[in-house]
């Protein structure tokens, strides 16, 4: 009987702008293809009643600390979802996980209290469960906004001050998280590709 191979799950993170949404898919395509591996790409929000509310949530502008419990409560669902198909024996790369919600609500949240990162992680712990890698695609907020600049329907988080804000957020939490492996994204795609996809395969 032929054994099932374990499950994996890689998350991709980034300022807006930055490529994880294409390179979820490419990565996808190589995983498929050249390793023969079942592969789910998934989102947060994700695709669940929770995972609408916290997009309402952001078209109306509520409170950024209810927001942020928004966030926490999709994960919490999503991270459910997520072991699922892992124990299916399936690669999951995901496009955003809790290190968005510590990034962005912590910049959002700077001048309400003392350690909004500490606060935002204390919320996420219970409900995650922790990456194989997390890949931190950065790339210079400026070009960010233009890569940004044709797409409809601008998101409140798509402002240059804010983003540099996540973008140091970001980078701070990834100096003391062991899996997060840091990839330039402001190169060719493939050169991207190439570094992630090397990294990925090693895991698995």
């Amino acid at each position: 009987m032929r054994r099932m191979k374990r499950g994996a799950f890689f998350v991709l993170e980034g300022i807006d702008g930055s490529g994880k949404s294409t390179m979820a898919k490419r990565l996808a395509e190589l995983v498929r293809g050249e390793l023969g591996r079942e592969c789910t790409v998934t989102a947060e929000p994700s695709t669940l009643w929770t995972g609408d509310a916290v997009r309402r949530a952001n078209q109306e502008g509520i409170d950024d600390a209810a927001e942020a419990l928004l966030f926490v409560a999709d994960r919490a669902l999503h991270t459910a979802q997520i072991k699922g198909w892992m124990a299916e024996g399936k690669v999951v790369l995901c496009d955003r996980y809790y290190a968005s919600t510590i990034a962005y609500q912590s910049a959002a949240l700077a001048d309400r209290m003392a350690d909004p990162v500490g606060w935002l992680w204390e919320l996420n712990r219970p409900v995650v469960i922790e990456p194989d890698v997390i890949f931190l695609l950065t790339i210079p907020p400026k070009k960010a906004l233009d890569r940004l600049s044709t797409r409809s329907g601008r998101s409140k988080f798509e402002k240059l001050d804010y983003l540099q804000e996540v973008d140091r957020a970001y980078r701070g939490w990834a100096e003391r998280d062991r899996n997060t492996v840091l990839v330039d994204a402001d190169r060719p795609i493939e050169e991207v590709t190439t570094e992630m996809f090397s990294v990925l395969r090693k895991k698995l």
